[in-house]
């Protein structure tokens, strides 16, 4: 490890001590972001250990450490959303690095902010440091939720603080450029919100890549957002600066005390609905929006009436009440193990619990619809939002499948995890192209999740992705009978499989 401070930095020149952190800076990895942001926050952490530098000069260096890790920050992101969850040590690596770097550089401006003050700067400099304080905080909580954990504690009681601070101030809606760019203006009270929003937008039910758009869209609109010590029009939920922890709907009274927050879209709401109608209009984004250019139309389309029923209020509502229950269920992770469990039921087994893929849950409710368990965070690290399950319990013994929705890690390294089935019973069925039964491969295997197929009528399939085009007509082989099927519509993806609504044609004989 590079050592970065070597001297006091009182005994050095400030022009040769920039020269010699943009000489170490240069040595930074270029093809391993992970490790520049491992070595950043190492420098950010013995800079910690200086006491006697002033804090214009302790801001200087974080400014420089700060911008130099702007690229490795954005490779990492990208890097992680596009890593699989199973390969568990490369996504920790990925993740640690990232919040580590953040924990790190938060804790450095809020003591350069203590610092500041304690000296006498000039009050013109203290927005500055809380801006980029909260967008550092922000982004630990942006991270946690990205692994569906909850936030520290610390990181609302600090963000809360700051905020308190800066209303004290009353700067807390004073323009600054937080960072160099037309991107980088803000508010202490648009940083506070958009961590708020963030927050209150269901985060548990997105996958991390449209949680990386929820972010953005968020940033885009925040604006328009709302926050203030009473229930005005548009404001959902709240949050007491007092006690300081994840916002609350406004369905709950909140405690009395000058501490409460009341906060919303506001206006955002109507603009979040016009880019809705625009996209789906002229089936383009508009330009100033940052998408990273990694989501397509319908993408952003399904992740903006999410973020319509949250910030109006509204709950992600389920089509079925639940009930409390209590019992195990044998799961087993996607579409390759649905198949091999369906495979294995057919031959008259009735145990499929020795299989290596399979994991005993925890029921707590069930609906009609689906089901609410508990699994230890140790097991599952296949789990996240989309994934694709087969189930099967001690009351029945047909396997079932289902989607995963939702996705909360709780502090006692639990999972609660939300299942919604698509159907009370599985089939295995065949599917080729059309005039191959003789000629042609054999048929490739997939999951019926419809009952009785019949001419005229529906059925959905779960299959491979790209099994097939999407637009050709296929033959589904179940048991002894072969039906032709017209391709509707693909009504769920995921990263490895995809359900497909098929309208039967015709019967063979």
């Amino acid at each position: 490890m590079i050592s970065w401070f070597g001297r006091s930095k009182a005994e050095q020149q400030p022009a040769a001590e920039s020269d010699r952190l943009q000489a170490l800076i240069a040595a930074l990895p270029a093809d391993d972001s992970a490790e520049a942001l491992q070595q950043i926050a190492k420098q950010l952490e013995e800079m910690r250990k200086l006491g006697d530098l002033r804090y214009d000069q302790r801001f200087r260096n974080l400014d420089t450490l700060d911008g130099a890790s702007r690229s490795h920050e954005r490779a990492l992101l990208l890097e992680y959303l596009a890593t699989p969850r199973h390969k568990k040590s490369h996504e920790q690596r990925l993740w640690s690095s990232a919040y580590g770097f953040w924990r790190e550089l938060g804790a450095e401006y809020q003591r350069c902010l203590g610092e500041a003050e304690k000296s006498g700067a000039p009050k013109g400099t203290l927005p500055l440091y809380i801006g980029r304080a909260l967008r550092a905080l922000r982004q630990q909580l942006r991270w946690s939720l990205l692994r569906y954990e909850p936030a520290e504690p610390r990181v609302w009681s600090e963000m809360a603080k700051l905020y308190q601070h800066a209303e004290a101030q009353d700067f807390a809606a004073e323009a600054v450029a937080i960072y160099p760019g037309s991107s980088g203006s803000g508010t202490a009270k648009q940083e506070f919100l958009k961590a708020l929003m963030l927050a209150a937008s269901s985060t548990d039910s997105l996958q991390p890549s449209a949680q990386d758009l929820a972010t953005r869209l968020i940033a885009y609109f925040s604006g328009f957002f709302v926050l203030s010590e009473k229930a005005e029009t548009g404001c959902t939920h709240w949050i007491d600066l007092a006690a300081p922890k994840p916002p609350v709907r406004l369905v709950r009274e909140p405690p009395p005390g000058k501490g409460v927050r009341y906060f919303g879209a506001g206006a955002g709401l109507h603009e979040l609905e016009q880019l809705r109608a625009h996209i789906a209009y002229t089936r383009t984004l508009p330009e100033g929006l940052d998408l990273n250019g990694h989501h397509g139309e319908e993408a952003v389309l399904a992740l903006l009436k999410h973020l319509e029923q949250d910030w109006a209020g509204k709950s992600q509502a389920r089509r079925y009440e639940r009930r409390k229950a209590a019992g195990r269920v044998t799961v087993v992770p996607g579409l390759k193990e649905i198949i091999a469990s369906l495979e294995f039921a057919y031959n008259d087994s009735l145990d499929f619990t020795h299989r290596q893929a399979a994991e005993s849950w925890i029921v707590e409710d069930m609906s009609e619809g689906g089901y609410g368990a508990v699994i230890p965070s140790v097991a599952g690290d296949w789990v996240e939002v989309g994934s694709l399950v087969g189930i099967e319990g001690e009351t029945f013994r047909d396997w079932r499948v289902g989607v995963i929705r939702r996705v909360t890690r709780t502090e006692q390294l639990q999972q609660r995890v939300g299942v919604e089935i698509l159907a009370q019973a599985s089939t295995l069925v065949g599917l080729r192209r059309p005039g191959t039964a003789t000629s042609g491969p054999a048929p490739r295997q997939a999951v019926l999740l419809t009952t009785k197929p019949e001419p005229g009528k529906q059925v959905d399939i779960a299959l491979a992705k790209d099994m097939f085009d999407g637009k050709e007509n296929v033959e589904m082989l179940v048991g002894e009978e072969t039906y032709v099927l017209k391709p509707e519509e693909s009504i769920e993806r995921g990263p490895h499989y995809e359900v497909i609504r098929y309208s039967i044609l015709r019967a063979l004989h």
